[in-house]
């Protein structure tokens, strides 16, 4: 099987572990968090390579504001500084930015900066990256439904319709997400996109999760049958 059969075309990533993997060398978790980001970036990379269309990494959930506020400050002055840094890296690379979740309640710098990048990234024509900030599965559903509520379009309602209202609105549902650091659940992630997904688990801690990791899981998902409640949309060969 050659690595470019049945490659997935929207791929989401829960990026866990990055406080566990400095915990285990005694360093403080902010350095965890910092190549954590370098990770990020190596797997952008590898995705936009492979020719995959959509990746998007869960980078800051809704419940991590729960986190002590010197962490959260922390986060956010990373976020900062990789956004400032990536920003000529991504438009060189013709890589769309788009982000997702409940980006108010995020400082009013980091709201600019997204903003910036999105709209000059938006002409380009490679992947696309969506980045999840301040962002719940749940929280989106809710919001779609008041959204839905307000335009009085309830009675007309399908699930592709459904799907409009969402943050991810005009992007494909992703085929397969994958989670590191030995966790087996969607820590509400993508909960409606994710019907139909693969799910790929691995116990590295994601500032382990490098390129060869990432071509392991795309190659498991390459050997899967995947149903959707019939027939197999494919088989191959191990």
């Amino acid at each position: 099987m050659n690595l470019s059969d049945n490659m997935p075309v929207h791929v989401g990533v829960i990026m866990d572990g990055n406080g566990r993997w400095a915990q285990l060398r005694g360093l403080p978790r902010a350095q965890g968090h910092r190549v954590g980001a370098e990770r990020a970036k190596e797997i952008i990379e590898a995705s936009a390579e492979l020719g995959i269309k959509c990746l998007t990494l869960y980078t800051f959930s809704a419940e991590n504001w729960q986190r002590p506020a010197s962490e959260v400050s922390m986060l956010m002055k990373l976020l900062e500084l990789y956004l400032k840094k990536e920003l000529a890296t991504l438009v060189k690379q013709g890589i769309v930015f788009r982000s997702i979740g409940e980006l108010w309640r995020l400082p009013e710098n980091i709201q600019a900066l997204i903003r910036d990048i999105e709209a000059k990234t938006a002409s380009n024509t490679g992947m696309t990256l969506s980045v999840a900030l301040s962002y719940g599965g749940r929280n989106e559903i809710i919001r779609a439904v008041r959204k839905i509520v307000a335009s009085g379009a309830a009675d007309e309602l399908t699930e592709e319709r459904f799907s409009d209202y969402l943050d991810t609105s005009g992007l494909p549902a992703p085929d397969l997400i994958i989670r590191t650091s030995g966790e087996r659940r969607l820590s509400n992630f993508l909960l409606w996109q994710s019907a139909y997904a693969e799910l790929y688990f691995t116990d590295t801690l994601w500032p382990d999760f490098d390129r060869a990791e990432f071509m392991a899981a795309i190659r498991d998902f390459q050997r899967r049958e995947r149903r959707f409640g019939g027939i197999p949309e494919r088989t191959n060969a191990s």
